[in-house]
């Protein structure tokens, strides 16, 4: 992973986009990690690996969750 400073994203901000597109760039202020730069499709990417939840309709739902579905709509109060 490349690493810039601040001044280099200022003075440099082409050759900082050009590395993100071969994968993240870090930005740092005076020695510290303050940003992460990568291509929003590498971020979208991210994102729903994170996201593992999933809508479904009733209909196309895999067989376990209809059954798990089902259960819990018919399952009686206090159980």
């Amino acid at each position: 992973m490349m690493h810039f400073s601040l001044a280099d994203w200022t003075n440099r901000s082409g050759q900082v986009v050009e590395a993100a597109f071969q994968g993240p760039v870090i930005i740092t202020r005076r020695g510290k990690r303050n940003f992460v730069l990568l291509t929003a499709n590498e971020y979208d990417r991210l994102v729903r690996a994170a996201d593992s939840r999933r809508a479904v309709h009733a209909d196309s739902a895999p067989q376990a969750i209809r059954a798990m579905m089902l259960a819990a709509l018919t399952k009686e109060d206090g159980e």
